[in-house]
């Protein structure tokens, strides 16, 4: 079973829909006792940073998901779901994530084009994962954003250009996340779920 995790910012519909499409059992967990039942977890998100934190503290959800990943039990992060996992986001100063990846968020230049970045942007497929295994090269995605990731370390495996050079995508074990919906991003999207569900049967194994 696939947790859904539910702090109040998630778009949980379309991720729902988007793995019942493909065949998978998963549940909207909303406290730390309905996600600890669940072998993995995907953390959906849009809206502001600060107030997703809050979403999480306030429902103790922010230990919940720590635990959950020190744990070693899959969890993919999507769009805002992704910025939380960091330190921190221009967005909201002084707020502090959840800060199991190193890195923070900053606001996307305005400069030469609209922000938020909404629309179709081809990735760069920057060092081999489980969870963008098998895409064609520069596949397309759903983007959503007005807010990117500099994240620091070894562990970006996909990239965006859109006035700044944005980490899209990002790994670690078990732990992935990315900056576009993949539940909106057609074929694509779909295969990348698929990733992530055999990656959650591997670890069940």
């Amino acid at each position: 079973m696939i947790a859904i995790i539910d702090y109040g910012a998630g778009n949980l519909q379309s991720v729902e829909k988007a793995l019942r499409h493909i065949g998978c059992a998963c549940q909207v967990a909303s406290t730390p006792a309905q996600l600890a039942l669940c072998e993995a977890a995907v953390l959906p998100g849009v809206g502001a940073f600060g107030e997703a934190m809050a979403g999480l503290s306030s429902r103790m959800l922010d230990t919940a998901v720590r635990e959950f990943i020190g744990q070693g039990r899959p969890l993919l992060g999507i769009c805002l779901g992704l910025q939380v996992l960091f330190e921190s986001s221009e967005e909201s100063p002084g707020v502090k994530g959840l800060s199991v990846l190193p890195g923070k968020v900053l606001r996307l230049p305005a400069e030469g084009q609209k922000v938020p970045h909404i629309g179709w942007n081809s990735l760069a497929l920057e060092r081999s994962g489980w969870l963008l295994q098998g895409l064609e090269a520069e596949p397309y995605v759903y983007f959503v954003h007005s807010y990117y990731l500099q994240a620091q370390g070894d562990v970006v495996t996909a990239s965006a250009s859109y006035g700044a050079h944005i980490h899209a995508a990002v790994e670690r074990g078990n732990l992935a996340a990315c900056q576009f919906h993949p539940e909106k991003s057609g074929r694509t999207g779909l295969r990348i779920l698929k990733n992530f569900v055999q990656r959650v049967k591997e670890a069940r194994a």
